[in-house]
């Protein structure tokens, strides 16, 4: 099984101010682009002018609706954006629902997947004026869950959201319905919560980086402050946004999820997995990419957390860029659930936590699941993996981290980030 490249993305040269402009578009913009675009634009079937607006007296607001196709949920925002003259949108209000499992785990009937689709569909009509349903952009993106999928059984998925989005009376069209590379997850996410933190580029608050690891991708987002950071990376990372702005990035898919598979001992003829992160009474199945595993825990008697430690260490070791940065890095997903795990932060709030954290309580956890694997048999690796990663990308045992699920009451995902491109491709057009 062939492991990617783990991502660093950086943004690149432009202090350009992320405004979804709704009076003109800055053609002076297109002259810094690179070649590779990461949104492509929407091509609406009804040819409309593009999305309109809402008017209450002395406001102006616009809707948009994105679904996130994960790999454990399916989950719909409708994102409010209130419009001022010559100013940036303002989001006033979000609407968020979640079912479960995944789209990707209807792979052989994607009849009901289409089902809990129409079900998510209820609530963007609930929460839309009627009278914006046919100008408010609808989109579907689908990450790593569908691509883990074989090619054909994940056409057939898409097939069916494109026809569930054609008995639906929003704005949506070709391109509306796509699987997201891990590429543009780490951007939007980035854009997301630098948006809700106020510091976009262009603001007098400094920007933040962003590093997430979730079902089935990790990225780690930051705009750049030494130029060195710039000279010394590869060109190849270099990606292109068609709203002004250079991006860095590489992307490693290679994550928690998937790194029971790569730390497991295959032996021959089998799918049977033993790994030394798991405890030695441990045994069970893990479904990957529609195979099913056995998996076993090490022998009893050796030291778990030194021989995961070892395991860990092999699999990371130069397959990562370091990040020579010192700005402030929010954390999320795996990152935020682990640190709840230990009880070093609150499950709604969130709060802050040292890298040291993770390694000590990686050490903790691993030598107290030599005696049993308890509620969660994933847990030492998952910490393992976290300290690893972590220190692999250069950061120091007390650099801080924040943890956040929400920045004034809206998820930090990827979905706000890419409703503006959404929308600024209409616009556009």
């Amino acid at each position: 099984m062939k492991v990617p490249k783990l991502a660093v993305v950086f943004l690149l040269a432009g202090c350009v101010v992320l405004y979804l402009t709704y009076i003109k578009r800055r053609n002076d913009n297109r002259n810094t682009l690179v070649s590779m675009p990461v949104l492509e634009y929407l091509e609406r079937a009804d040819h409309q002018k593009g999305p309109t607006t809402a008017e209450v007296p002395g406001q102006s607001f616009q809707y948009g609706i994105m679904f996130d196709a994960g790999s454990t949920g399916t989950r719909i925002h409708v994102f409010q954006f209130k419009l001022e003259p010559n100013a940036a949108p303002k989001l006033t209000h979000e609407t968020f629902r979640a079912i479960k499992p995944g789209l990707s785990a209807y792979a052989d009937d994607p009849d009901k997947g289409g089902a809990g689709l129409l079900q998510l569909l209820e609530v963007a009509k609930t929460t839309v004026p009627a009278a914006l349903w046919g100008s408010t952009p609808l989109a579907l993106r689908a990450t790593a869950g569908l691509r883990l999928l074989p090619g054909e059984k994940a056409t057939r998925l898409l097939d069916k959201v494109r026809e569930v989005f054609g008995t639906s009376p929003f704005l949506h069209g070709p391109d509306s319905v796509k699987i997201m590379d891990g590429t543009d997850e780490g951007v939007f996410a980035w854009i997301t919560v630098n948006f809700l933190l106020g510091s976009l580029p262009g603001s007098e608050i400094p920007t933040v980086g962003m590093l997430d690891l979730g079902g089935g991708s990790t990225q780690i987002t930051f705009s750049p402050q030494d130029e060195k950071t710039i000279q010394m990376s590869p060109f190849d990372y270099v990606k292109s946004f068609q709203m002004g702005w250079d991006l860095k990035h590489s992307h490693l898919g290679h994550v928690v999820l998937s790194s029971e598979v790569f730390l497991g001992y295959f032996l021959e003829g089998s799918h049977e997995l033993m790994s030394p992160c798991l405890a030695p009474d441990y045994a069970g199945q893990w479904e990957h990419a529609e195979v099913i595993y056995m998996l076993k825990g090490q022998k009893a008697g050796e030291p778990m957390y030194e021989s995961c430690l070892s395991k860990v260490e092999k699999l990371i070791y130069k397959k990562v860029q370091k990040v020579e940065e010192g700005m402030e890095f929010y954390a999320f997903s795996y990152y935020y659930d682990r640190a709840v795990d230990l009880g070093l932060v609150d499950g709604n709030t969130g709060g802050s936590i040292r890298l040291s954290n993770y390694v000590e309580g990686a050490k903790t956890v691993c030598r107290n699941m030599e005696a049993g694997s308890g509620d969660n048999p994933f847990l030492c690796l998952d910490l393992t993996y976290i300290s690893v990663l972590l220190q692999e990308l250069g950061f120091p045992q007390d650099k801080e981290f924040k943890l956040a699920r929400t920045i004034n009451d809206v998820e930090t995902s990827w979905a706000l980030g890419a409703t503006f491109y959404y929308i600024e491709s209409l616009l556009l057009h």
